[in-house]
């Protein structure tokens, strides 16, 4: 085994001090793999950000640490996957966290194992959000980009090659599923998948799995055999 691959992933905690205190020893159940990286009580727009050692992972308490201007603000300025933990009934609100830059979002009233699955998900570069919402958001996003696109988007759809338009219509057709599974549906591995991703991301400029979804249901790419 390599040292990276012995790297735990490093959590930061942003919540008040109580629910702090818990988040923080459920995180530490899973050491060695997850650690604390450090603790905030709050990110308002006038506390300082964490910086450098904000970890790989933020947990954010969406009722007591924070709002959703405030993700706008990490996003903008930390290279940090975002996870809400929220106890929101609010679609819209749910919506906005996401356009916010937020990779994860876990309700409060969800099993603790829920959030420690999402940590591990979000950090390998997947996404933890409630299925419900998928669709609304993806739709939204569509409707965004739609009303401002210039049509260089299909000759962009036209470079891809027959095996990555495949792996376009395998993603579009579960957002939500791990790589491994998207991996085995197409009979390949999951490093072959992750250099398809790479070069599809860069043929259709699209930066992550939830905009490559939204650029495939806008062009109805998952109908594609």
């Amino acid at each position: 085994m390599t040292s990276a691959a012995a790297d735990p992933i490093r959590v930061f905690v942003v919540a008040p001090p109580i629910a702090a205190w818990g988040l923080e020893r459920l995180v530490q159940t899973r050491a060695p793999q997850f650690c604390v990286a450090g603790v905030q009580s709050s990110i308002g727009p006038d506390d300082p950000l964490p910086g450098h050692e904000a970890g790989d992972v933020l947990v954010m308490d969406a009722e007591g640490g924070g709002t959703v201007d405030s993700l706008s603000r990490m996003q903008g300025m930390l290279p940090v996957n975002l996870i809400v933990l929220t106890a929101w009934q609010d679609p819209a609100l749910l919506e906005q966290a996401i356009f916010a830059g937020v990779r994860g979002v876990v309700r409060k009233s969800d099993p603790p194992e829920n959030l420690l699955k999402a940590i591990e998900k979000v950090w390998h570069g997947e996404l933890w959000i409630d299925r419900g919402a998928t669709t609304r958001i993806v739709m939204e996003m569509s409707r965004r980009k739609a009303a401002h696109r210039d049509d260089p988007e299909q000759h962009r759809i036209r470079t891809l090659t027959t095996r990555e338009r495949q792996t376009v219509s395998a993603l579009a057709s579960d957002v939500a599923a791990p790589g491994k599974v998207i991996a085995g549906r197409l009979c390949i591995s999951e490093h072959t998948l992750r250099n398809h991703l790479t070069s599809i991301y860069s043929k259709l400029g699209v930066s992550n799995r939830l905009d490559l979804y939204a650029f495939a249901t806008r062009h109805r790419l998952g109908e594609l055999e």
